[in-house]
């Protein structure tokens, strides 16, 4: 039986990874090993930073509300028992962006926080 040469699935397949690799620095989107390394340690930092931002994104929203309730006379942990315990249910998220864009709401809910306690 002759020998097969896998010449145009080869060449495919260090075609995509090339093109993966496109605009990395220096020999890492020229040469197909250092490629396809690079490539590799990339989609594993994908796919453990989709988890991370997640948390950095949480512990943002944290700061964001403490440094709004303590301008408030509160600190987070008084805010966020607060408005559990008055039953409001509102997101970090949200609650950083109240901080933020709407400084009187804000002081709202710190004021029905305080209430509650």
């Amino acid at each position: 039986m002759a020998r097969v040469k896998g010449g145009t699935v080869s060449r495919a397949r260090r075609k995509k990874v090339l093109k993966l690799a496109k605009g990395y620095f220096g020999s890492k989107h020229r040469l197909f090993r250092t490629a396809k390394e690079q490539v590799m340690k990339s989609l594993m930092y994908a796919y453990r930073d989709r988890r991370q931002r997640k948390r950095d994104f949480r512990r943002l929203w944290i700061t964001r509300i403490n440094a709004a309730s303590r301008l408030n006379g509160l600190s987070y942990n008084k805010l966020m028992f607060g408005l559990k315990s008055a039953g409001v249910e509102i997101n970090r998220k949200m609650l950083a962006e109240l901080a933020v864009s709407d400084p009187r709401a804000f002081a709202q809910l710190a004021d029905v926080a305080r209430k509650a306690i």
